[in-house]
């Protein structure tokens, strides 16, 4: 990874700023880490190339069944790759569901189907959240044909230990770098979406040198734009977006609420599903950025928000990120050059990293330090304080005692 810390380290500066300020402000470590990831996704596509024969020996024969289920799982951000990835899934004919492991561990047998031979796609940064452990414990107890593919950052984690000897599983440990020791998941949440993409099939390999140059846009041209976006001092901010780009505005506005430690309201919702009384919470002190997508049937619904929320004077700003030029957009719109026929969980890549460049400058500008955002200390990188209760199956009448995390 000798190349991603050169590309990080090759400058003096990061977001207009130079490291050592970033240092003694508490924001070095995510600046590096929201930088480094145009370098890092090559570094994620070259792994799983390398360990496609391993990844097909496991995956193939449980993908060409057609009853499979897939259930992609995890907590916080992790839980947000899923829901990313189940549109793709779901349109390649597959039966795909995005089910966070709180909701696994508090209703197991709502989710979890017996009878139903199901891969369990577990996402963890640290892969040592109580409930993601738990999770797959539970579905090794509620289904009888089980399969497990855990894909983390970190090679001492819970989740990549328990499930290294065993037949019905695989784990794909990436890069250390991806390892973000800030409190905010950055890298992690884009290098996890990839390799799952790439490792299901949903993209084609090469995908992260394809995108990597509409990313370092936001570094080279949006810098303006960003610091003119934390100097208008919003106190509300909405991120939409369809299909594969919804689950990208849920991560979008979590690493606001994280990063400005709560004080910013940062809510998301698709286009389409905003007008349904999400709508309300529009006024003069909000900043609505809608994520445009390539899909031409969604994009049309995109651009009619758009044109409507703009239309009705009520926001303090209505911004596009597009990787199409579009009359529509007017002036207010940052369009990533070179990505025009992008699938849209591609063009997720970029149009989060502009996102956590935001979030991560607001931070800054209201006093906060982005790499340890929580003041109070109640919120923490790694979720503690979770007791995980014995579940008894109403089938066998079998508890399962998950240990303390």
């Amino acid at each position: 990874m000798q190349a991603v810390q050169d590309a990080v380290q090759g400058g003096s500066e990061l977001f207009g700023q130079d490291l050592a300020r970033l240092d003694a402000l508490g924001g070095g470590v995510t600046a590096r880490e929201i930088a480094q990831q145009p370098a890092v996704w090559p570094q994620i596509d070259a792994l799983v190339t390398a360990q496609r024969a391993q990844i097909d020996a496991f995956l193939a024969p449980l993908l060409a069944r057609p009853e499979l289920r897939i259930v992609m799982a995890g907590a916080g951000t992790s839980a947000f790759i899923g829901e990313c990835l189940a549109p793709g899934l779901l349109r390649q004919g597959r039966r795909a569901d995005a089910v966070p492991t709180t909701d696994l561990v508090s209703g197991p047998d709502r989710y979890f189907q017996r009878g139903a031979p199901t891969l369990v796609v577990s996402f963890g940064r640290s892969g040592s959240s109580p409930e993601s452990v738990a999770a797959v414990q539970l579905a090794d107890q509620l289904v009888d044909d089980v399969y497990h593919l855990v894909i983390t950052c970190n090679e001492e984690g819970q989740l990549y230990r328990m499930t290294q000897d065993r037949a019905n599983a695989l784990a794909i440990l990436l890069p250390d770098a991806t390892h973000d020791r800030g409190f905010a998941m950055t890298t992690s949440f884009t290098s996890m979406l990839l390799a799952a993409a790439l490792a299901l099939r949903v993209l084609a390999p090469g995908v992260g040198a394809r995108v990597a140059p509409a990313a370092t846009q936001v570094g080279e041209r949006a810098l303006p734009l960003l610091t003119q976006l934390v100097a208008q001092d919003f106190k509300r901010v909405v991120y939409l977006g369809s299909n594969e780009l919804r689950g990208l505005a849920r991560e979008a506005s979590l690493k606001l609420l994280e990063l400005t430690d709560g004080q910013v309201v940062a809510i998301h919702d698709s286009p389409l599903g905003f007008r349904h009384g999400p709508k309300t919470i529009v006024d003069d002190q909000t900043l609505v950025v809608v994520l445009l997508s390539n899909d031409p049937q969604a994009r049309r619904y995109d651009l009619d928000l758009l044109r409507e929320l703009r239309g009705d004077r009520r926001a303090g700003r209505v911004l596009a990120l597009s990787a199409q030029g579009d009359a529509a957009l007017d002036d207010d719109a940052f369009v990533f050059t070179g990505a025009d026929a992008a699938q849209d969980l591609e063009l997720a890549l970029p149009f989060i990293v502009f996102c956590q460049g935001f979030a991560f400058l607001r931070s800054l500008s209201m006093g906060v330090r982005p790499d340890t955002p929580s003041m109070s200390g109640t919120v923490n990188r790694v979720v503690r304080g979770v007791t995980i209760y014995p579940f008894m199956s109403p089938v066998d009448s079998e508890a399962v005692h998950v240990p303390r995390g």
